[in-house]
């Protein structure tokens, strides 16, 4: 499991690192390219949504194997497109896998381990993430530079692969939950809790913010701090190793301070935007800055999947598949948000527009904790 999701976030943020030759090759901008990013998104929202659906019929060890499959030929049809329309269908493969695999993902370690081994075996899918995080993008410039953005998307194919042999083989038979099929209805109940409401808002707002400043990283690198691909694979190996360590420091910090730790890392990063602004131009300072931008934006995903165990311990599945579509709903509109601005009027009002919504994430935050505490005052009394 942890390998297929290494092969499915290398390939959903692939883009990211190839953004540029991708463009020049299909012959469209950097920003409408960078709308692979929404497409992906918007299918996995849509196949978020409607998994539980399909999961109360199909025996989950089928649905993980096909949705593997789907990788596998998503990845084919990306590496082989030829025009913008087949780029952006292999695109919307990738977000129905998103969507299916990281709405079943917590359902599938409960049923794959002892209720006590749960959090232990998510980490252990999680590891997958992050070692993509690590790896796939400076790899993915890299193989650019070598064989071209085509061959850089193709590579993920025989991982994709060898993650389908293997789940084929290791996974046990799981059986049908019936309870499944009315859990898309819960997801919207639980909308109608105010501090569920605003927990996803902040989440949502912190995506968007995220990823209309990551979308464009390279475009940016490239033109303002004017680095070459070998730089450039090296920046994007210092955002990757540093997310690696925040991933695994951040445990602590939230055991501290929960809500402080979640409000503090969208004010951090907001800072980092502004400061890109003013020092993208020296490759020192701006690779310090996405260092700690690697830091605690990689982090920040472990923070949200523990508030939804710890807001919503009975509703974790429907929580789940709530928080996938927010995230990919997110990362979808700063996507396209992020890429009319930066066609328009270049950088700059991206970098500002996430500075923007990474401050009102955090604000959200805080006012997230205060409902929870008024929440919990009142299951008390």
């Amino acid at each position: 499991m942890s390998l297929c999701v290494f092969a499915l976030i290398a390939s959903e943020f692939m883009p990211v690192s190839l953004l540029t030759p991708l463009a020049f090759d299909l012959k469209i901008t950097e920003g409408v390219a960078g709308r692979g990013m929404a497409i992906s998104g918007a299918f996995a929202v849509v196949t978020s949504l409607g998994i539980a659906t399909v999961a109360a019929h199909v025996h989950r060890k089928t649905l993980l194997l096909a949705l593997t499959a789907l990788m596998c030929v998503s990845g084919f049809v990306v590496a082989l497109a030829d025009t913008y329309a087949t780029y952006m269908s292999g695109r919307a493969l990738i977000g129905v896998v998103v969507g299916g695999f990281w709405s079943m993902s917590a359902a599938t370690a409960i049923q794959l381990v002892a209720p006590a081994h749960v959090p232990r075996a998510l980490a252990i899918f999680n590891g997958g993430n992050a070692l993509a995080t690590v790896i796939a993008a400076p790899l993915g410039s890299y193989l650019a530079s070598v064989v071209g953005w085509r061959g850089a998307f193709f590579s993920l194919v025989p991982i994709a692969v060898i993650a389908y042999v293997w789940l084929w083989f290791s996974l046990p038979d799981m059986e049908i939950r019936q309870r499944e099929a009315g859990s898309s209805a819960s997801v919207w109940a639980l909308l109608q809790r105010k501090r569920v409401l605003l927990g996803m808002l902040a989440a949502g707002v912190f995506f968007m913010g995220q990823f209309a400043l990551f979308t464009y990283l390279r475009p940016f690198l490239e033109t303002v701090t004017q680095v070459d691909a070998t730089t450039l694979s090296l920046v994007l190996l210092v955002i990757g190793v540093s997310g690696l360590a925040g991933t695994v420091a951040i445990g602590w910090f939230l055991r501290k301070r929960f809500y402080g730790t979640l409000a503090i890392i969208p004010t951090v990063m907001a800072a980092i935007a502004l400061a890109l602004m003013a020092a993208g131009s020296s490759v020192t300072t701006t690779t310090a800055l996405l260092a700690l931008w690697g830091l605690v934006a990689t982090a920040a995903p472990v923070g949200w999947w523990s508030w939804i165990a710890r807001s919503l311990p009975h509703d974790a599945e429907a929580g789940g598949g709530l928080m996938v579509a927010v995230v990919q709903v997110s990362i979808a509109l700063g996507a396209t948000v992020g890429g009319v601005l930066f066609d328009t009027n270049g950088y700059p009002s991206v970098f500002a527009l996430s500075a923007g919504l990474l401050l009102l994430s955090g604000f959200l935050v805080c006012l997230t904790a205060r409902a929870n505490r008024t929440t919990a005052i009142g299951h008390t009394t």
